[in-house]
C-alpha cells in the first residue's frame, strides 16, 4: 500500500515525538546509605511521580566499583522511594536473589539440596523473608534433611534477632551469615555449601548513624551552669 501521509503530516508527527522527549527528565538513581549511595543508573519520566515505585537491579560488584567479583551472582533489588536534590532518585533495598545458573551449579547430581523459607525479624524490628539453600556432599536421608531444616530455621531466627538490619544485610550478602550457619549445623552434618539465595525486605531499613553521632552510653550528665565541680 502506498504511503498516504503527506510531508507536512510526517513533519508534525516527528515534531510531536521530539516535543514529548523534550518534556521528559532524566533522574540519577542512587542506592541507599547501606550501599554508600552508589549510583545505580538513570531513568526517565515526564513527572517525578511516574518513577516512584520503580525497581532496579544491580549486582554486588557493580555497586562496589568492580570489587568482589566473586559474588557477581548476587542480584540486588532497589525501589525508588523519593526524589531529592537536582533530579536525584533515592532508593531503598528491598531484597536480593541469585542468578539461576549459579543455583543450578549448587545442586549437582547425587547431592541433596535443602530449601527453606524463613521469616525473621532483626534486633531493630525489620522483617525479612529468607530462602536459604543447603547442599550436602551426597544424598541424605529424609529424617536428616528434616533435622537440618529445623536447625537452619532456628539458627536464622537467632542470628537475625542479634543484629540490626544493616548489619544483617551486610553479613548476609558478604557470606558471613552463611559461615555462622555452617558452623551451627556441623554438629548434625558437615554440609558442602550453605547460601541465602533470596531475601525480601518487608520494612524500611533505617540509616545508620555515623560513629561521631552515635550516643555515648553511660556518659555523665553535663554540670549545670554555675554549679561547683564535685570534690
Amino acid at each position: 500500500m502506498a504511503d498516504t501521509e503527506t510531508p507536512a503530516k510526517k513533519t508534525t508527527l516527528a515534531r510531536t515525538v521530539k516535543d514529548k522527549w523534550r518534556a521528559k527528565h532524566w533522574y540519577k538513581v542512587r542506592a541507599p546509605g547501606l550501599f554508600s549511595h552508589a549510583e545505580l543508573g538513570e531513568t526517565v519520566a515526564t513527572e517525578p511521580e511516574q518513577i516512584l515505585g520503580r525497581t532496579l537491579e544491580a549486582t554486588l560488584p557493580e555497586i562496589g566499583g568492580g570489587a568482589d567479583t566473586g559474588r557477581a551472582h548476587i542480584k540486588l533489588r532497589f525501589r525508588i522511594d523519593r526524589i531529592t536534590g537536582e533530579n536525584v532518585a533515592e532508593t531503598s533495598f528491598v531484597g536480593h536473589n541469585f542468578t539461576s545458573d549459579y543455583i543450578r551449579r549448587l545442586a549437582r547430581r547425587k547431592r541433596s539440596k535443602i530449601d527453606a523459607t524463613v521469616p525473621v525479624t532483626t534486633k531493630d524490628g525489620v522483617r525479612f523473608v529468607l530462602k536459604p539453600v543447603a547442599v550436602g556432599e551426597q544424598r541424605l536421608q529424609s529424617n536428616l534433611r528434616t533435622q537440618l531444616r529445623h536447625k537452619l530455621d532456628s539458627l536464622l531466627l537467632e542470628e537475625a534477632a542479634l543484629r540490626s538490619s544493616p548489619e544483617f544485610v551486610r553479613e548476609m550478602l558478604q557470606g558471613e551469615l552463611a559461615k555462622v550457619l555452617s558452623q551451627g549445623l556441623r554438629t548434625l552434618y558437615p554440609l558442602k555449601k550453605i547460601e541465602i539465595r533470596s531475601s525480601v525486605v518487608l520494612g524500611p531499613i533505617p540509616e545508620e548513624l555515623p560513629s561521631s553521632e552515635t550516643p555515648e552510653a553511660d556518659a555523665p550528665p553535663a554540670p549545670e551552669a554555675g554549679a561547683a565541680p564535685a570534690a
